[in-house]
């Protein structure tokens, strides 16, 4: 269906959005629901079999987005406590913003995913803590970062320095072992004096951090049982 390869598409170009799956029929969407784990639904409300309101009521409290070309559902949709209503066509600007309210929503309701709002290259985007391995200094320009995400993303966080990254990320699972990174503690496999070995992987070979003198007395403690 064009529309839904539409919103596929712009939803896959908003960062820190994964699209888990995309479904055209609505039953088979409730059905899938159960197995598949995902934090927010976007939900055309006019769809065959059963409305997107219908659909709403059988997600067991899940955040939704309803999309419709049509004004007289907006009442019921917030009846269901949605998290937006969307009117078509869908613009990119609205769904972010959409997307954004929701993360908020889903951040103050439950402990399992963090973030927090940075500028970027690709404008606004949410950094969730649980996604992030690393950061970097950008060798073009070091007053930007980069944040290395768990599927493979790079995000270049703009003009922020590192002191004021460590303030909002969780004090016990990052650290900044030199001048230029900051490592999330999962990824650690072990270390010497003065060398990390992560659990990441490049070419089949660990990706390996150094570790300065500097930073290696609140290195220990974070990483000392």
């Amino acid at each position: 269906m064009p529309g839904l390869t539409y919103l596929k598409m712009m939803c896959e170009q908003i960062a820190g959005i994964e699209v888990v799956r995309a479904f055209n029929d609505p039953l088979k969407f409730i059905d899938e629901s159960k197995e598949v784990d995902f934090d927010l639904a976007i939900i055309d409300i006019e769809m065959p079999q059963l409305n997107g309101l219908e659909v709403a009521q059988r997600l067991a409290g899940k955040p939704v987005i309803f999309t419709t070309a049509y004004k007289e559902y907006a009442a019921e949709a917030f009846d269901l406590n949605a998290v937006d209503y969307i009117r078509k066509p869908i613009q990119k600007e609205r769904l972010e913003k959409a997307i954004l309210k929701a993360a908020e929503k889903i951040a103050t309701s439950t402990s399992k995913k963090q973030f927090i709002q940075l500028n970027t290259n690709k404008g606004k985007s949410l950094l969730f803590f649980d996604q992030l391995l690393f950061i970097t200094t950008s060798a073009i320009d070091k007053r930007d970062k980069i944040g290395h995400l768990e599927n493979g993303v790079e995000l270049l966080l703009k003009n922020i320095p590192f002191p004021k990254l460590l303030a909002v990320l969780p004090e016990k699972d990052f650290c900044q072992i030199n001048k230029k990174e900051i490592i999330a503690v999962k990824i650690i496999s072990f270390f010497t004096h003065n060398e990390i070995t992560s659990n990441i992987l490049i070419d089949n070979k660990p990706l390996r951090f150094s570790l300065s003198e500097i930073y290696k007395s609140d290195f220990l403690k974070k990483t000392t049982p």
